[in-house]
């Protein structure tokens, strides 16, 4: 609804004006989908202004399933931030609630995956990962920016030239503008090329302690540089 919005804000001359508010609820839903859940999420902070030196990880619903973030990086202050279903729009929407106002030491971004899961474009997503990118070297220019490659996945393995694609396009990104780019889709395969089996919860698209132990190590080294 919000790429219809957009497209037809100009035209609003030709639209009745029970139209434009619907279009304009409509927009205002998408935005505000993860509102609650957001609220929740900084709720539990308490004040965000006391987190010194913190380590934030955000994105979707693989950074929110983490359980042991912060057991996994125990000598830091780590904050997680994922929340829900989300795409980078979400993220884009939320990035002052979930991260700006934290002013974080590092910034772990993990989407992408829902992005092309649903209908987006390789090369969409990557416009609105480097819109984010952007917007959040305006606001915390001491902060350092890490993107995480989308995951293979069982589930979503029949869109993997488009997942492909897309990390091709953050790598190329990421060596010219040095940000770092966390490649946990190589990682995540078997020797023969194909998405490991054994590293997933029930749905085939979560992952299970044995995932999340690969990513682990992949990150590790971005932590502690």
């Amino acid at each position: 609804m919000s790429t219809i919005f957009n497209k037809t804000m100009h035209r609003t001359n030709f639209l009745t004006p029970l139209a434009i508010f619907l279009l304009s609820i409509g927009f205002s839903q998408e935005k505000d989908r993860f509102s609650a859940e957001v609220a929740d999420i900084i709720q539990k902070h308490g004040n965000p202004s006391s987190i010194e030196r913190s380590i934030l990880f955000t994105g979707s619903s693989s950074v929110r399933m983490w359980d042991t973030l912060q057991e996994d990086f125990s000598q830091h202050k780590v904050i997680n931030n994922g929340f829900g279903g989300s795409e980078f729009s979400d993220l884009l929407f939320f990035r002052k609630e979930l991260i700006a106002q934290f002013s974080p030491e590092k910034v772990f971004i993990y989407e992408g995956d829902n992005d092309i899961a649903g209908g987006k474009s390789p090369r969409k997503t990557f416009r609105h990962a480097k819109k984010l990118y952007r917007k959040l070297k305006r606001e915390l220019p001491d902060s350092k920016l890490y993107f995480i490659t989308p995951k293979p996945s069982i589930a979503r393995w029949n869109l993997k030239e488009q997942y492909e694609a897309y990390n091709k396009m953050l790598g190329k990104f990421a060596a010219r503008r040095s940000i770092a780019f966390v490649d946990v889709w190589g990682p995540m395969l078997d020797a023969d090329g194909s998405v490991r089996k054994d590293i997933f919860i029930y749905d085939n698209l979560h992952m299970n302690a044995k995932g999340y132990d690969i990513w682990e190590q992949v990150i590790r080294p971005f932590v502690e540089d």
